[in-house]
């Protein structure tokens, strides 16, 4: 299983609102200050853009599974989330996410594989069953991301893209850039004490900013993105107890149902999350439909 250790956090109030569904309350600042930018502008063709990429990314490019701890804080909409989670990822498509409470079990636990997550809420006994990981996450978080997406933006590597193609070379608030075409997606890096770093990845309206720690990997990660309806998500990662290539147990990504499981809907956990919102001048506090 994923990582555990002990946590101060606050407990949810009556019934299950959904900010104890997406990720147990914790005392964590939520993200108010502006998201960073990104420079601007064509710059000049850089021929020494691999050499920068394969640098900016010698920490994450070969991370096959990685396992962390995640604060989380930020909001969607309306909603604000704020919270931990554990979380497992092992190529191909694989993950484990559990929302971790003050005491006791997890909160929820969703897995992925082949294609189909399943998310449990174990403290109502609700089980969705068989649904695309990115839906379950986006109807939880409102970012719809894969599970190999997440196992390459939490190791610091943006999005699963392939290799860059192109690279250009400009210079804005006093910083070196290149900005990196990938198939997909765009890359920015930055020179930082002499040695290029990623600093954001790009793709359509969801952005990825990284803060690089000590080590060479990300400390924490911005995520923005245009949500559905036209609303925003504006959420920070902060990483703790990151392992990377450990063999994990191949039973880390299947769900421990309960005993007399009450069936739940995607469209159900849609309308108690995030993205279910409708009123943006309050922050809600849904259950989960029973």
């Amino acid at each position: 299983m994923v990582p555990r250790r002990k946590r101060r956090m606050t407990s949810c109030s009556h019934g299950l609102l959904i900010s104890c569904v997406v990720f147990a309350a914790a005392a964590l600042s939520s993200c108010a200050t502006t998201a960073p930018q990104l420079p601007r502008g064509s710059g000049t063709p850089f021929v020494g853009f691999m050499a920068a990429y394969e640098q900016a990314t010698a920490n994450c490019g070969g991370v096959k599974t990685i396992t962390a701890s995640m604060g989380l804080a930020g909001k969607v909409g309306s909603t604000r989330l704020r919270g931990r989670i554990d979380a497992g990822f092992a190529e191909p498509g694989r993950a484990r996410l559990e929302g971790i409470p003050p005491f006791g079990k997890p909160v929820f636990v969703l897995v992925a594989d082949d294609g189909r997550g399943t998310l449990v809420l174990t403290r109502e006994d609700r089980v969705l069953r068989n649904a695309p990981p990115a839906a379950i996450v986006e109807a939880l978080a409102g970012v719809a991301l894969e599970p190999d997406e997440l196992r390459t933006i939490i190791a610091g590597c943006g999005f699963a893209d392939g290799a860059p193609s192109a690279g250009s070379q400009l210079h804005a608030r006093s910083k070196d850039w290149v900005v990196l075409a990938f198939p997909a997606s765009t890359g920015y890096l930055v020179r930082r004490d002499g040695a290029w770093h990623l600093a954001a990845a790009v793709r359509g309206g969801l952005t990825v900013h990284y803060n690089s720690g000590t080590t060479g990997r990300p400390s924490s990660i911005r995520i923005t993105a245009a949500s559905a309806g036209g609303r925003t998500a504006d959420i920070q990662l902060t990483l703790s107890d990151v392992a990377t290539n450990a063999t994990l147990d191949p039973r880390t990504f299947v769900a421990d149902l309960p005993e007399h499981p009450v069936p739940l809907t995607l469209d159900e956990l849609r309308r108690a999350g995030p993205l279910g919102d409708r009123d943006n001048s309050t922050t809600p506090q849904r259950p989960i439909p029973k």
